[in-house]
């Protein structure tokens, strides 16, 4: 059975002089580290402009309890005129764009007896163009295109 004292050569080791091979070994490793630390750099610059990228993109969002409707200006009013009428549900599941809104207050407005919403109308149509627009890939499918036919009996 060898001992670890076997295993460690009797020559000290100097990497610093003789040989070529040697040279080219510090070489190779000097360059290795240099690209790792290069690529170490390169990647934490990177990071932050990703990182920087996210903070436009993702938006947190916090919803009323009571609700479900987004917390943003605005919100109070709508829970004021729209929820005396019906459930927020129908805010939350549908989707317009600014005019689209402003078509269903209208339509409100003349079949419903929806008082005019006067000065708070802006804020209201704001926060739910804001919130609630049309979503790409969100929502309903498109209308099938069906063949007809008469049934005969």
């Amino acid at each position: 059975m060898r001992k670890t004292q076997d295993l460690i050569p009797d020559y000290p080791i100097d990497l610093f002089s003789g040989g070529i091979y040697k040279h080219a070994i510090l070489l190779g490793i000097g360059l290795v580290l240099f690209l790792l630390t290069q690529g170490c750099q390169n990647s934490h610059d990177g990071q932050a402009s990703r990182d920087e990228q996210m903070q436009d993109t993702i938006r947190v969002v916090q919803y009323d309890e009571t609700t479900g409707l987004v917390v943003a200006d605005g919100i109070q009013l709508v829970k004021a005129n729209c929820m005396n009428c019906h459930s927020p549900k129908l805010i939350t599941q549908s989707r317009a764009t600014k005019e689209g809104w402003e078509g269903m207050i209208r339509w409100m407005q003349a079949k419903h007896r929806l008082w005019d919403l006067g000065e708070h109308e802006a804020t209201i149509l704001e926060y739910l163009a804001t919130h609630y627009a049309p979503e790409e890939g969100v929502g309903r499918r498109r209308q099938l295109e069906v063949e007809w036919y008469d049934l005969e009996l």
